[in-house]
């Protein structure tokens, strides 16, 4: 599977235990999946199909919130570089006309 110097290497830095940490892991994350699987209103609303269109408003509600945070960040920045971006264009043009007259 690995090169024998890999496997000496990572056996020599304490692998063993390394690999015992992440095999607990890979077991509660497989364990605890049912649980952590939806908040309890999405799982209700997965179950039952009359609350399936609720459950999909949380989740377009939650995708919005999440989303506004980088949108209004993206739109400050993009209107700092255009107002940036214009004013050294007039500088320029500025510059270029009092060196032709």
């Amino acid at each position: 599977m690995f090169p024998s110097a890999i496997r000496k290497k990572f056996l020599r830095r304490g692998g063993k235990s390394a690999i015992v940490r992440v095999v607990l892991i890979l077991a509660a994350v497989v364990l605890f999946a049912g649980v952590a699987r939806a908040c309890p209103t999405c799982s209700e609303g997965m179950a039952d199909a009359q609350h399936q269109s609720m459950a999909a408003g949380y989740f377009y509600s939650i995708l919005f919130m999440m989303s506004m945070p980088f949108a209004i960040l993206g739109t400050f920045c993009g209107l700092a570089y255009i107002s940036i971006r214009r004013a050294r264009e007039r500088q320029e043009l500025e510059v270029g006309e009092e060196s032709d007259g």
